[in-house]
């Protein structure tokens, strides 16, 4: 009779983030947001969602950068999951390869965990648009397919030129002929390496000491998604893209324990009457009002917020049977003292602004919302957009987000709104 052999083990699929806290193109640039969410926890949420990871460790030498990490995990609740490396000074300097960090990264979780690692992965934080899909990619290549490396690759169909002025071979064409100009059919196929992901055979990485040996396979990926964050040109784009980019869902009631409102923009159209005594009167949406009643209704925790100290703001909260916190300069401080005397965490409070105010309170609460007639760059830096201006019933819809469209918590979601 044959024994039957133990079924093999899954292997261990390790995730490396290298995050270092200086940059010369982009200060703190691994916390910098896109999409109301910082680039060391956008590499760590593909990450940890993605099928073929076991665990995720990031590489670092900055105490802020491993916080956002750890939040990130905790925020998918899988903290266990996430473990921070500090990286020594010799190879956190703008000298040091990804390399060297992924070694360091790779022995450091090896002798914390007494568990080998058979397959090692590259995720570049500065690549904010990888998704859990380019992991598993590269992931299964090594893991499943036999390949030895693999890379995150786009099609590409540009002309390449490298200026030869100054050289004697003069000004030409990298990958064509100056002189002949074939239509893209026409043409092979080249692939550029996005700079995303890399997948590598642990033991063949430690032999070689390199992301590319043996045989490398090519894991194609969406070319509108490629973008590496070198200097804030590139991270304008990035949280210009983010709207249309991010597959986040709106948030629902799970996700929320308190709404905050600004004031100005969001709850009115952002426009003051003034008469002739120099009173200030300004208009508000009645839906408003019964978006606000019903997430009163429904157990949510309600404050408005807002640096007007015009008493309308007052008159208006205690219409709606709110609390307000109005003439405030520092919005965020606030927002910080209100969660913890009333013992929300933050990362479960919806905030809604419109101006770049507000954008401080955007690092703080986990759901930053921009009405849809926000400013550019507080739409860029939200996690949902309402389809709604402010004033003419932004507040309502997200009531209907949280609630359902009868406002009555039967859940639906809406198909009509921008999301992130």
């Amino acid at each position: 009779m044959t024994p039957t052999s133990a079924p093999k083990p899954d292997p261990t699929v390790l995730a490396v983030i290298p995050a270092r806290g200086g940059s010369k193109g982009v200060p703190a640039k691994n916390l910098a947001q896109v999409g109301g969410i910082p680039l060391v926890a956008r590499a760590v949420r593909a990450c940890l969602t993605a099928r073929e990871v076991t665990d995720v460790v990031v590489t670092t030498d900055d105490a802020a950068i491993a916080d956002a990490a750890r939040a990130a995990g905790e925020a998918l609740g899988a903290a266990e999951r996430v473990h921070c490396v500090q990286r020594p000074p010799a190879i956190a300097g703008d000298t040091a390869t990804s390399e060297a960090a992924v070694l360091h990264a790779l022995d450091a979780y090896e002798a914390m965990h007494e568990r080998i690692a058979d397959v090692v992965l590259l995720v570049q934080c500065t690549s904010p648009f990888v998704t859990r899909e380019d992991i598993d990619g590269v992931a299964a290549a090594v893991v499943r397919d036999g390949a030895d490396t693999a890379v995150t690759v786009a099609p590409f169909h540009g002309f390449i030129w490298r200026d030869g002025s100054a050289v004697e071979d003069g000004t030409h064409g990298v990958n064509h002929d100056k002189a002949v100009r074939p239509r893209r059919q026409d043409r092979p196929q080249d692939l550029l390496e996005t700079g995303a992901a890399y997948a590598m055979d642990v033991a063949g990485f430690r032999t070689h000491r390199h992301r590319f040996f043996g045989h490398t396979a090519l894991v194609t990926t969406d070319p509108a998604r490629v973008l590496e964050i070198d200097d804030p040109h590139d991270l304008a784009r990035a949280r210009a893209l983010a709207p249309l980019l991010d597959p986040s869902p709106l948030p629902t009631r799970e996700d929320i324990d308190a709404v905050v409102l600004d004031f100005d923009g969001t709850q009115t159209d952002d426009r003051v009457l003034i008469d002739s005594d120099g009173r200030e009167i300004v208009a508000v949406h009645r839906g408003d009002g019964l978006g606000i009643a019903a997430l009163r209704r429904a157990g949510l925790d309600l404050l408005i917020l807002s640096t007007e100290q015009n008493p309308v703001v007052a008159a208006r909260a205690n219409k709606l049977k709110v609390p307000v916190l109005h003439g405030i300069d520092r919005k965020d401080l606030a927002l910080k003292q209100w969660c913890d005397e009333h013992g929300i965490a933050p990362e479960r409070v919806l905030y809604v602004g419109n101006d770049v105010n507000d954008l401080p309170c955007f690092a703080v609460a986990g759901w930053p919302v921009a009405v849809a007639s926000a400013h550019d760059s507080v739409r860029a830096a939200a996690r949902a957009v309402t389809t709604t201006p402010g004033g003419f019933g932004a507040i309502r819809e997200i009531a209907a987000w949280l609630l359902g469209p009868t406002l009555t918590g039967h859940l639906s979601t809406p198909t009509n709104s921008t999301t992130k």
